[in-house]
């Protein structure tokens, strides 16, 4: 299977290393600088809790031609930046396209690629590039499937991944699910802005962190009463106690160590234009279905100068 990672930061960096130890046929679409030092010196990776950097000599490519043709593209780009690959992705003919990342507008990607057997994905790796390498954390694991009512992906990413060492997780319902996780992730976005990116300075402020699953509630109410399913499925008690006591300590965590830059820090503050986009879209639909999120707007109103509509 011939695979295209397009896009070279942190989840596309991953994502191609994982499928090249697998060793599955992946090519590596990189720009400028970052594309020759790959060439010159491999895909160098530093992980986490590893001593050790990880160099794969993974092939390179500066541009998507139209006659190049793969098995599956997996698109690793920032949700501000899906319109760029556009037209592209309908030039060339790959069939398959795989979006990763943040989306809270899957149904209008999808229609804009008629032709296509689209899919999304969200997979579990954060970090960060610099000069010469990726520092990441990579969990190995991707919740990957198609929109609710399309055809089933489920033995196609099974082939896809076969052999690697990710957990896949089949989910039929990407578009819910990435409408929940933005929810999730822009209250978290709220706090690295409130902090100039140092979460450490939350690690203590209980009252903030309630505020943060206060407005995450403020989305999935809004994302439940709208008639969209809440995923993953361990979230759908989510005003009950146990949801709220789950989020706190993963708050705290993320607070009180190097996880918070690593993990939603690093990503915040280098994705501004994302966050902000993410933002004013899920505003968008909460107003379009009439939903209130005082909670959301009050942390909102905390980022000072970074959110821009």
């Amino acid at each position: 299977m011939k695979i295209l990672v397009l896009g070279a930061g942190v989840l596309g960096c991953n994502l191609a290393r994982n499928f090249y130890r697998a060793g599955k046929d992946v090519t590596l679409l990189a720009r400028g600088a970052w594309a020759e030092e790959i060439r010159k010196n491999g895909l160098r990776i530093k992980d986490k809790f590893s001593p050790h950097v990880s160099v794969s000599r993974i092939p390179v490519v500066t541009e998507l031609k139209a006659e190049d043709c793969y098995d599956v593209i997996f698109v690793v780009v920032r949700y501000t930046q899906l319109e760029t690959v556009l037209e592209t992705l309908r030039a060339n003919p790959t069939k398959n396209i795989v979006f990763v990342g943040n989306n809270v507008r899957t149904a209008e990607t999808a229609a804009l690629l008629p032709e296509k057997n689209v899919m999304f994905a969200f997979a579990l790796s954060a970090g960060h590039r610099e000069k010469d390498r990726v520092a990441s954390i990579d969990l190995k694991k991707i919740t990957i499937g198609q929109l609710a009512g399309a055809p089933s992906n489920e033995t196609l990413i099974r082939e896809i991944f076969g052999g690697t060492k990710y957990k896949v997780v089949y989910e039929p319902n990407m578009g819910d699910y990435l409408l929940c996780h933005a929810a999730f992730v822009i209250p978290a976005a709220f706090a690295c802005y409130k902090t100039d990116g140092d979460l450490k300075k939350l690690k203590k402020n209980d009252a903030y962190l309630q505020r943060m699953i206060d407005a995450n509630l403020d989305g999935y109410r809004a994302i439940r009463n709208a008639g969209h399913t809440i995923l993953p499925k361990g979230d759908q008690e989510f005003e009950g106690p146990a949801y709220r006591k789950t989020c706190f300590h993963f708050f705290k965590l993320m607070c009180a160590t190097s996880l918070g830059k690593i993990c939603a820090s690093d990503h915040a503050m280098n994705a501004v234009g994302e966050m902000s986009a993410l933002n004013r879209d899920l505003k968008r639909f909460f107003d379009d279905h009439g939903a209130p999120y005082p909670a959301w707007q009050e942390l909102e109103r905390d980022t000072g100068r970074y959110l821009q509509e």
